[in-house]
C-alpha cells in the first residue's frame, strides 16, 4: 500500500500508522468531504482465520450503532479487490491526539490528581458501553487504546477510547464459544478462561492507572495470589490506593460491581479528600481531628473551655 493510492474510490493513503499480522491501519484523506480518516485493512492471506473476519466485523458493526464523543466515528465499511491482495476496510474518524502508552515512554508524569481526573473519563465511557443494550465490553483497555487530548491549565484534556477489535456484547457471549483476546497484564483472570463481565474492563482499568502511576508495566510488578501489590504506590493517598486494588481484585465477587458502582465511590473519596484538606487546625487550636480513609473524627474542648487568644 503506497501513499497516494486511493481505496473506495474516495480514501487517499497517506501513511501507514500500525502493522500486525493480515491486518494494516492506515492514515488517509476522505477525497469526498477533505477530512482525516482512519483505514483499517483486513487482508486474506495465507495466515487468515475466521476469527480475524469476525472481530473485524464486529468492530465495524460495533462503531456504526455507537454515538459517543470520546470514541472514533463510523465512516464508512467496504470490500477491497486489487491484483494482489483481498479484504475488507473500516474507516473511522481520526483523533490527532498521543496514547497514554506514548505520553509514558516520552517521560509524562501522572500526579494523582492526574489520574483520578482520568479515571473519571475513562469510568464515563464505560457507563456509556456497559449501558447499552445489550451491553458492550470492551475487552482490551490498555494504555495504547486510550488517548489524551487537548490538555490545559490543571486538566488532562479530553480522553478517547480507542480500537475495538476486541469488542464484545453480552448477548454474544451467551450464544457462541468466545474467542480470548486481550493484552496479558491487563487481561482480568476470567478473560484468559473465556469468560468476560462488564466488571472486566474495570480490572483493565486499574491496571492501566497503575501502569501510569509506576512506569511499569503491570505483568512486571510483584504479585500474591495472583494479586497485583501496590507497595510501590507510596505517592498515592491511601484510600485511593485502597480505590484502586478493588478495581484489580482476581476475584470478579470482590471487584466493584459495575462502572457506576466505582465512579460513585472514586466521587466520595474525590469528596473526603476535598474536606479533608479544608480542615486545617489553626495554631494553638484543642480541637481533635483524626482522619482515615472512611472517616472524619472530630473531638470538641469540653464545656467550659476558654480559648487561647492568639
Amino acid at each position: 500500500m503506497l501513499p497516494g493510492q486511493i481505496l473506495g474510490d474516495r480514501y487517499q493513503i497517506q501513511s501507514q500508522l500500525g502493522k500486525q499480522t493480515g491486518r494494516r491501519t492506515f492514515l488517509a484523506q476522505d477525497i469526498k468531504t477533505g477530512a482525516t480518516v482512519v483505514v483499517k485493512l483486513l487482508i486474506f492471506s495465507t495466515d487468515f482465520e475466521w476469527t480475524d473476519l469476525k472481530l473485524f466485523e464486529r468492530e465495524a458493526e460495533t462503531l456504526k450503532h455507537l454515538d459517543c464523543r470520546s470514541i472514533p466515528e463510523y465512516i464508512d465499511y467496504f470490500e477491497v479487490r486489487t491484483d494482489t491482495y483481498q479484504g475488507f476496510a473500516l474507516v473511522q474518524s481520526y483523533i490527532e491526539a498521543k496514547s497514554l502508552k506514548e505520553q509514558v515512554e516520552t517521560g509524562r508524569k501522572f500526579t494523582e490528581a492526574d489520574l483520578q481526573e482520568l479515571a473519571k473519563s475513562i469510568l464515563g465511557i464505560l457507563i456509556y458501553l456497559h449501558g447499552l443494550n445489550p451491553p458492550i465490553i470492551h475487552r482490551d483497555l490498555k494504555p495504547s487504546n486510550i488517548l489524551l487530548k487537548d490538555r490545559s491549565g490543571h486538566s488532562i484534556g479530553n480522553v478517547y477510547l480507542i480500537d475495538f477489535g476486541s469488542v464484545q456484547t453480552v448477548a454474544q457471549q451467551e450464544q457462541a464459544t468466545l474467542t480470548i483476546v486481550g493484552t496479558y497484564g491487563y487481561m482480568p483472570p476470567e478473560q484468559f478462561g473465556g469468560r468476560t463481565v462488564a466488571a472486566s474492563d474495570l480490572y483493565s482499568l486499574g491496571a492501566t492507572l497503575i501502569y501510569l502511576a509506576t512506569g511499569i508495566h503491570p505483568a512486571d510488578l510483584p504479585q500474591k495470589d495472583g494479586k497485583i501489590q501496590l507497595n510501590n504506590l507510596a505517592n498515592l493517598s491511601p484510600a485511593f490506593v485502597h480505590w484502586l486494588g478493588q478495581l484489580i481484585e482476581p476475584s470478579i465477587e470482590k471487584r466493584f460491581i459495575s462502572a457506576q458502582a466505582a465512579n460513585q465511590a472514586l466521587n466520595t473519596l474525590h469528596e473526603i479528600q476535598l474536606t479533608s484538606s479544608n480542615l486545617e487546625k489553626p495554631a494553638g487550636s484543642r480541637v481533635q481531628l483524626q482522619k482515615s480513609e472512611e472517616k472524619i473524627k472530630i473531638s470538641l474542648p469540653p464545656e467550659g473551655f476558654t480559648p487561647k487568644l492568639i
